[in-house]
């Protein structure tokens, strides 16, 4: 490839996340030690923006949770499926501004299906909720047992719904795979 080819795309990808108002990107692989990395950083960049303490705590809280569903549910690992500890999976996270001077985080990993039909019903059931039946339902998960199918204690999404100011927004897309899904998972504070 061509040096000023690859310059031209990366000045493209540059301009493209300032005007998007980007304030933190990560794609590549998760691991405990790279999250705690990158929420330091976070950290450090919220404070410096002058992020308001509270939203600065919603904002870190989702992007915590964000980051351990990936390294806990993405299909692309380079640990094997049943290690469940030191695990490294593959996955996106966007923090950035939108128009409205509201804070956006994205995500982004391939999912098996049946993890995707999983959050589907999961993330449909929370966006039919209240602010009032989230909190409650957050209060109630805290005292139950951790369910079989979750690798944390199944808080990640009811913690980001409740700290939205909007509900989840979440796609899947197809992928080559057809094993899998891309999961794409958006919240707004």
């Amino acid at each position: 490839m061509e040096p000023r080819h690859t310059y031209e795309q990366y000045r493209e990808f540059c301009e493209l996340a300032r005007q998007k108002q980007v304030i933190f990107y990560y794609v590549g692989y998760f691991s405990q030690n790279i999250v705690t990395a990158m929420a330091e950083a976070v950290r450090l960049r919220l404070e410096q923006c002058g992020t308001a303490g509270p939203t600065r705590r919603r904002l870190f809280s989702s992007f915590v949770e964000m980051a351990q569903n990936i390294i806990h549910y993405s299909a692309d690992a380079l640990t094997p499926p049943a290690q469940t500890q030191h695990e490294l999976r593959h996955g996106s996270v966007c923090i950035g501004v939108d128009a409205e001077g509201r804070y956006f985080l994205l995500c982004a990993n391939p999912v098996d299906g049946g993890v995707a039909q999983l959050l589907r019903e999961r993330l449909q059931t929370l966006r039919a909720m209240t602010l009032e039946q989230i909190k409650a339902s957050y209060r109630e998960t805290l005292r139950a047992e951790t369910p079989e199918d979750s690798k944390g204690a199944g808080m990640g999404l009811l913690t980001m719904a409740r700290d939205a100011s909007e509900p989840l927004e979440f796609e899947f897309q197809p992928t080559e795979d057809p094993a899998t899904a891309m999961f794409f998972l958006k919240t707004t504070i």
